[in-house]
Formats: C-alpha cells, structure tokens, sequence
C-alpha cells in the first residue's frame, strides 16, 4: 500500500508572516510605552517571578530549590536566561522577554486553530479565511493582554501553551497521528506554568482516549486512509507526557517538603494565606457565584461596560452553539474550559476574584478573566456572521443586498471589537489598573527603601525577610547574595532547621549581617527587637507596615541614623 501524502496546509506561508510581523509589532511597541513609563513591574507578582528565577544563581545558596513549591517552575526557569544581565533584571525586562514571546505564538495559534477545526472537514473556504484573521486580530488587539505580555506575569505564556495544545488536539482529532505527540509537549508545559494546565490535562486525556478509540474504529472501516491515524503507542506516549508535569511537581514537593501537596496546604498556599490575611471571598462554597464571578471578570477583560460585556459573552456563546449544531470547530469549544476549572478554584480552592461592580466593590484577580479570551477571539467572529447572515435571510432583504453580506459581516466584526477596545483604552486596561491600585503602596515602599539601602556599604551584608519587597534590593540593584532571607534554609529540614542559615542568623543577627532590614511583625523586625539593635531609618508608606533599617554590627558606615522618613 502506498503512504498517502500528508493533508495540504491550511494556511500559506505570506499569511503566517504577516501575521508574525504584526504580533511582534503590538508586542514590542506596548512593551516600549510601558517601560518608558515605569509600569512593567506594577504588579507584586511580576517582581517575585524575575526574582525567583535570579535567586537560583544570585543567592547564598543558589540552586534550584530556590524555585519554591507555590508557582510552578517553568515561568521561572524560562526568564532565568534573562535576568542574569544586571541591567535587564532591574528594569524588569529580561522577564518580560518569555511572555512577549508566548504572546506572538499565541497570535499565531489562534489563526492556526481556527484553521485547522473549520476547515479539517472541508476546504479552506473564504470565510474560513477570514474567521481565522478576525480571530487573530480580536486576540492580538485586546488592551489587557497587550499590557500583561509586557510584564512578568505569566498569563500570555499560559494561554500560548493553552492554545497550541488545542491546535495539535484538534490535529489529532481529524487523523495527523503526530501531532498528538506536540499536543502532549504543549500540555506539560502548561502543566509546569500554571495549575490550569491540570484541569486542561484531566479533560484532554481522556478525550484523546475516546477519540483513538473511534479513529481505530474508521481505520478498521476504511483501510485506504491509515497513514496518519496513530498507534497504541502514540497514545501511551502523550499520556506519560501529559502526566509528566503533575507528577514532576507532586514528587519534587514530596522530596524537598516530604508533602506532596505542599503547593496546595503549605505555609505559603493560597489556602494558608487565605486563613493568615482573613480574606473576604464572596463566592465561598458557591459554585454559581463563584461562576458568575469569574465570568464578569472574562467579560472586563474585553469591555469596559457592563452591558458591552454581556453583549461579548452572548455572542461567544451564541458562536459556540453554531460551532456545535454546525459540526464544524467543535474541538474549539474547548476554549472553555476555564469556566469549570475557575469556578472550582473560586468556590473551593481560596482563590477569590473581586470585580468593580460586584461586593466586595473592589478589583483582585480580575486578569483571571483573560483565559477566556481565546473562546471570545474565535467564537465572537463566529456569533456576529450568524447574526448577519440570519437578518439577510429576512424576506424585508432583496437578494441584491444579499451580495454584500461578507463586507458587512467583516464592518460589522472589526467594528465591534474597535468600540470594546477604545473604550478600555480610554480608561486603561482594567488588568493595569487592578495593579496600579492594589500595588501602589508597595511600590512607593519598594522606592523609597531601595534608596537608602544604595547608601549602604557596598560589601555589607543584610538580613532581611524578602515577602513582597524584593523589589526594594531590584531597584537598588544589590546582589540576592548579599542577603540572608528565608530563601536560605535547608527546607527539607521539617517542621524547622535550628542550623539552617536564615534561622541561626535570626537567633544572632550580630553574628551574621551588618544592617537588619525589617518590616513590622515579620522574624527580622522580631529579631532586631529581640536584639536590641539601633534603628537607622524608618519608612512608613501609606497601606504598607513600616520598614526598618537596623545596624547590627558597626562598620565604618556610610548611614547615620536618621529621622523616621514618611512617603505618601
């Protein structure tokens, strides 16, 4: 039997460059507008990820324990290349580097996704064509994902992941027997960025098994077309390499933190925090609120109002119900599965979302929201052509109309998205205002800290609890090494380590740093009262608890004690 030749292309190669020199256009220049203007580390997250990945290298006890048990490892390990410039690591933009990246390739992966499910059955047809650019444009043009693929955070890598591995799934599901090895790659890896990415698995596996199931059964039927349906073996491999991310990080917690789970009830979960901070959720045990939540959160993400909103998440779901009773693109319905996996995490997993509108009144996680986005970009296009196409059958349209139904669906698409985005632009995107709010404080402490930690001796050594403000020692741009932090403890040493590094030099900072920096209530303010130590400086910014500067041992210093000095 001949092999036959591989299914033609769905797409031409001066479509994908084009398309590749648009992203990378958006891309670079909202990077360079947020950098210029200092926002690129807004978010408290963003300076824990680059600073995480430079504490693997830069530390006292470099390695890769340093990666922690919380975030999963591979944001970390991919802006690691990035921030060993010292340059890059202080401005921040060695970590916004990965999530540009992931931001192109997701620009990429919805035009390729909406090419591969509507068109598998069929020829690509012109408005399949056009679906998949609409599609490409709505996700490369939302305000919200332009300014997070700037930063550090890891949502745009996320949803590359997220995206690609629907790609290679819906590759798979029509008979490409090798794609569902790169679909099984796609899923570890967002396996290993964030813990969507399990739910994700738990769903395509299973699927997949379904689906080997039912391609054996045609390939019994139709001997002539079996070249590309996969083996037994293809389908083992991309469970073992589905199942590689998970199980990595579940025996990495049990080796290091002898608690498999240690991510999940550890003293630094969402659930320990929760529990510590008393954190209002609304949507506690309520996995109707916490779905409603999650969903107006998806819908500020893609507009400013609330009724634009529920205008955008009408007609996502109107386009997916035509995707489903049409029998085309239906492996794209699983761009939403986000719904169920947030609504859980909301409603059971101490992970709160606050909108504006809604009690608390208040915006925290709001850019959870975003990983609905690929449903909207390729199902909003979609709902609009329906809607269209239903009024031109109306018996008030002549059939001379008729003819310029196309041009009117594309007005009536780009015209759309054009009033959503204008009107999130106008106001800045709900995403950056969630940090230029919630984050203020900390940055001002982060400043007026970093200032006068420049003013100390450049070989003194300082102890001092990172928590949220690394970033003082980033801008001051003082080497992690020339700290002892809780990053430095033997944390397989369970419940505590006398003899670890960061806990001898609480028991004896004299012993172990020149200056002591603390913040109130935390083991280094605790320790310095403890001890004694003389107060150089201390900085009370508003929202945040007051930072001290203690001397510990007397060099001939650079700092005198000083006044308390007050940032508004």
């Amino acid at each position: 039997m001949k092999p036959q030749p591989p299914p033609p292309k769905t797409y031409s190669e001066i479509e994908v460059v084009r398309l590749l020199w648009l992203a990378i256009f958006i891309s670079v220049f909202s990077f360079l507008f947020y950098y210029r203007h200092g926002d690129v580390l807004l978010y408290g997250d963003a300076v824990a990820h680059i600073n995480i990945a430079r504490r693997i290298f830069d530390s006292r006890t470099p390695g890769l324990l340093q990666l922690g048990t919380v975030w999963l490892p591979l944001p970390h390990l991919l802006i690691l290349p990035f921030i060993v410039s010292q340059r890059l690591w202080q401005s921040g933009a060695g970590g916004s580097i990965p999530s540009m990246a992931a931001y192109v390739f997701g620009v990429l992966g919805i035009f390729r996704l909406v090419r591969t499910t509507f068109a598998a059955n069929g020829p690509v047809d012109d408005a399949v064509k056009l679906a998949a650019w609409l599609a490409a444009i709505y996700y490369a043009t939302n305000p919200n994902l332009i300014y997070m693929q700037a930063t550090a955070m890891g949502e745009s890598l996320y949803l590359a992941f997220f995206i690609w591995a629907l790609v290679y799934f819906a590759a798979f599901a029509h008979g490409n027997a090798k794609a569902l090895t790169k679909c099984g790659l796609c899923l570890a890896a967002a396996c290993l960025t964030r813990y969507d990415g399990w739910f994700l698995a738990a769903v395509l596996v299973p699927l997949a098994v379904i689906l080997y199931s039912r391609l054996r059964d045609q390939r019994r039927d139709v001997v002539a077309n079996t070249a590309h349906l996969p083996s037994r073996s293809q389908l083992v491999k991309f469970v073992l390499i589905a199942a590689a991310g998970p199980v990595l990080w579940l025996a990495y917690n049990a080796a290091v933190y002898r608690n498999p789970l240690e991510f999940a009830n550890g003293p630094y979960s969402a659930k320990s925090i929760e529990q510590k901070t008393a954190t209002v959720n609304p949507a506690r045990a309520d996995l109707w609120a916490a779905t409603s939540y999650f969903l107006k959160a998806a819908e500020l993400n893609v507009a400013q109002s609330m009724w634009l909103g529920r205008i955008w998440l009408a007609l996502a779901l109107l386009g997916a119900l035509v995707s489903w009773f049409r029998r085309r693109g239906r492996v794209a319905l699983l761009l939403w599965t986000p719904i169920p996996f947030y609504a859980l995490s909301v409603a059971y997993g101490s992970v709160p979302i606050f909108v504006p509108a809604w009690w608390p009144f208040s915006q925290y996680n709001v850019r959870y929201g975003l990983q609905l986005l690929p449903a909207f970009a390729v199902f909003v296009p979609l709902g609009i052509s329906f809607l269209v196409q239903s009024a031109a059958r109306l018996p008030q349209v002549t059939p001379s109309w008729r003819q310029w139904l196309p041009p009117v669906t594309l007005l009536a698409t780009l015209l759309f998205a054009g009033v959503s985005d204008a009107a999130i632009w106008r106001v800045n995107p709900i995403c950056y205002r969630e940090a230029d709010i919630n984050m203020k404080g900390r940055v001002a402490l982060d400043r007026q800290l970093g200032k006068w930690l420049e003013n100390l001796p450049p070989n003194s050594t300082l102890l001092m609890y990172l928590g949220e403000q690394v970033g003082a020692l980033e801008q001051a741009g003082i080497p992690l090494r020339r700290t002892i932090n809780e990053g430095n403890h033997r944390v397989w040493k369970q419940p505590v380590d006398p003899e670890g590094l960061w806990e001898r030099a609480l028991a004896n900072p004299v012993a172990y740093a020149d200056y002591a920096v603390g913040f109130e209530g935390d083991p280094v303010w605790t320790a310095a009262h403890d001890h004694h130590l003389t107060a150089l400086v201390e900085i009370h910014t508003t929202g945040q608890p007051p930072a001290v500067i203690f001397q510990s041992r007397p060099p001939p210093g650079l700092i005198q004690p000083a006044a308390p000095a007050t940032a508004k």
